[in-house]
């Protein structure tokens, strides 16, 4: 006989701290679980205090303000009738706990700290929580009364345990948990688990979504088994975007999965799955006799069936999800991160210093994928969305406005400024005009001459000196100091514009000021790794690409990358390339060296032997040892040199897994030492190949003890 069960996860979009708006669609996403006949509905990992509250969690009120959340959530009318898997910060004899709240009419039936806790890349869970460590034990927990008033109870069960019902049971596996070796949900398949239940907090990074598939259907492909994976989505307040996909999956088949990136603040997915499929999928001999032997976890009755007999109901089919590619997930989530942090920070909209290079117009065109997702989910009347457009774009309380296409939202949120010196040359002031009209931005043109001959006066009235380029006979720190001026000029007149554009448009009449824009930098990842940029210019911003049918594109994708802040000559065109002595394909293998394969210059030296070294018909770029040695030794000396520049970088969206950012993803020093010891190293190798380039030919690459 079938026993029908349907099961809900959601995803929302949780802003860290906000107690009201996090329970609030906490409320709403039990409420949609319940329209669709589910009877166990599960949320994201600290979903009611939002996961990114940092050091806040190091605070006794998150604490407390978690548990009157959760007291509002639990005696709610709407959310009776139904198993709720919910996510918050605990504390238990004086530990901090990042834990799972079980509850079913007004009753917690357990709470389950996690046990494995994320600790590397961008997370930092062991400054904040404890790991639990007792797998399969269960202690009572003294409940707050504020809670305890509504449930009746004064002592709930506290640890790594397994709720049973009057058809099935369930556990829960939380987020890094399903990343670890030994993850608990084989031990707990083991001992009859059928349902899984993981709520995670994963961050968006480029293919990473894949990974998580990948592991939860091998998961339930080897042991059987429903698996209800919840993740957050949203910008919660800080560099990251959790980019949702909450997903069931049954016996490795995938029956539902969420969107990856939408502006839905709360999306709830179910399926309707048949427990009997688990336990025939769990068959085999094999499995049976290690289930005899494996650890027995303590169960936690819950007198319920969730399961349900009624005709119409039939199970749901598998399905094949289709993902994005990395360039639609750069578009798509760099955009809704975007919108968060627009509508989240009230500002008036968005200003960036357009420059004419391909660094700031794929900036502009991330802006403009936001305003394509918003105005499709205005058109398809999302009530929040429609909000919060109106009151970004100035619009009065009562107003109807809905833009016509995205281009006409653009016009009102996003203002472009093309910067131009006498260094500049038409093409880019050209191509900087031409993309601020194809998507509809209001565009400023402007020249800063007047501003950088000023200061260059004042050094010169002081010092009876005047510095001039290095085309015009001038040294290298001349150079650079008159490049660096006309940078640092345009960082601060970005910040005056975008603080007075709004009120010159006009902007919310209703208030005292026309508001402010929020500054975009386009600071390009290689070359803050090289050093490639100015302290303090204008990718000093709050935020630092052919589906759109723009065909201006193209020249931006042509243009030879040039900085434009030398003068340009009849012999003499600045390049970017030749500036920094890398390729931007060099300069990415080396971050990729550096950060995600975790070598210094020798490891990195001996691993661009074998990659570079080879022949270009098979892959390499026919390079001797001393090439790569030169380019090895160029890049870690830049790197070291210009590595106080990321200590100032703009906060940006974390996108992959060589980003240099040193708030938290890439923890540096920014004051180095020489790398002589390695260079001498590298030098050794190669005079012994120069020397001996017959045994050079048979040699392997070069350990790295």
């Amino acid at each position: 006989m079938a026993h029908l069960v349907t099961l809900a996860t959601c995803t929302l979009n949780q802003w860290a701290l906000d107690w009201a708006g996090n329970t609030s669609r906490i409320i709403q996403s039990i409420q949609q679980a319940k329209e669709k006949g589910a009877t166990l509905r599960v949320g994201p990992e600290l979903e009611i205090s939002g996961y990114g509250c940092l050091d806040h969690f190091l605070e006794g009120d998150t604490f407390l303000h978690s548990w009157e959340a959760l007291s509002k959530i639990i005696e709610h009318p709407d959310c009776q009738g139904i198993v709720l898997d919910i996510g918050m910060p605990v504390r238990h004899k004086n530990v901090r706990y990042n834990c799972r709240v079980i509850v079913y009419n007004k009753r917690i039936l357990l709470i389950r700290p996690k046990r494995w806790l994320a600790n590397d890349g961008n997370y930092r869970e062991m400054r904040y929580f404890t790991n639990w460590l007792r797998e399969g034990h269960v202690e009572p927990y003294y409940l707050e009364s504020i809670v305890s008033n509504i449930t009746g109870q004064s002592t709930v069960d506290f640890g790594d345990g397994i709720i049973s019902t009057k058809d099935t049971c369930f556990a829960c596996e939380s987020c890094e948990e399903l990343f670890t070796p030994a993850a608990p949900h084989s031990a707990l398949g083991l001992d009859g688990v059928e349902i899984f239940t993981n709520s995670s907090g994963s961050h968006f990074e480029l293919r990473k979504l894949k990974t998580r598939i990948d592991l939860i259907v091998e998961a339930t492909r080897k042991s059987g088994g429903i698996y209800l994976y919840s993740n957050q989505k949203g910008c919660d307040g800080d560099r990251l975007y959790y980019d949702g996909a909450s997903m069931i999956i049954c016996n490795g088949d995938i029956l539902a999965k969420g969107n990856q990136f939408s502006l839905e603040d709360v999306e709830v997915i179910t399926a309707t799955v048949d427990l009997e499929d688990v336990r025939t999928f769990r068959a085999s001999p094999s499995r049976g006799m290690q289930a005899q032997t494996s650890r027995k976890f303590p169960r936690i009755e819950l007198d319920v069936r969730l399961s349900k007999r009624f005709a119409g109901m039939g199970v749901t089919e598998p399905l094949n999800p289709v993902l994005h590619t990395p360039q639609e997930e750069i578009g798509l989530g760099g955009a809704c991160w975007l919108w968060d942090y627009l509508r989240r920070s009230h500002a008036a909209g968005f200003f960036i210093p357009l420059s004419g290079g391909i660094d700031s117009c794929a900036t502009s065109m991330i802006v403009f994928s936001m305003c394509r997702m918003v105005h499709d989910a205005m058109r398809a009347g999302n009530a929040q969305v429609i909000k919060d457009a109106r009151m970004i774009a100035g619009e009065p309380p009562d107003s109807t406005w809905i833009p016509e296409c995205p281009e006409k939202l653009c016009g009102r949120i996003f203002h472009t400024c093309y910067m131009g010196s006498k260094n500049s040359s038409p093409a880019t002031r050209q191509r900087a005009k031409e993309l601020a009209q194809d998507i509809g931005a209001y565009h400023v043109n402007i020249d800063i001459d007047k501003i950088t001959d000023a200061i260059i006066y004042v050094f010169e009235s002081c010092t009876s000196w005047k510095p001039i380029f290095k085309s015009e006979g001038g040294s290298i720190a001349e150079n650079l100091a008159l490049q660096n001026i006309q940078a640092r000029t345009r960082m601060v007149l970005a910040y005056l514009w975008a603080q007075l554009l709004p009120s010159l448009r006009q902007r919310r009449r209703q208030r005292t000021n026309g508001g402010s824009l929020l500054v975009l930098g386009s600071a390009n990842v290689d070359e803050s790794l090289r050093g490639y940029l100015t302290k303090y210019d204008c990718s000093s911003a709050e935020y630092a690409s052919k589906k759109f049918k723009l065909p201006i594109l193209e020249s931006f994708i042509n243009a030879t990358p040039t900085a434009e802040l030398e003068p340009i000559t009849s012999s003499y065109v600045q390049s970017d390339e030749i500036d920094m002595g890398l390729t931007y394909d060099e300069l990415g293998e080396f971050g990729r060296l550096r950060k995600v394969s975790k070598l210094g210059p020798w490891g990195a030296y001996c691993k661009l032997l074998s990659l570079w070294g080879k022949a270009a018909e098979h892959g390499g770029r026919a390079m001797t040892p001393r090439q790569i040695a030169e380019k090895t030794k160029l890049f870690f000396t830049k790197y070291a040199i210009n590595r106080h520049k990321m200590t100032v970088i703009t906060p940006s969206l974390h996108m992959c897994p060589y980003s240099p950012d040193d708030n938290r993803f890439d923890l540096r020093p920014f004051l180095y030492p020489s790398f002589e010891w390695a260079y001498r190293k590298i030098d050794g190798d190669v005079r012994e190949r120069e020397e001996n380039p017959t045994q050079a030919k048979a040699k392997r690459e070069p350990q790295i003890t």
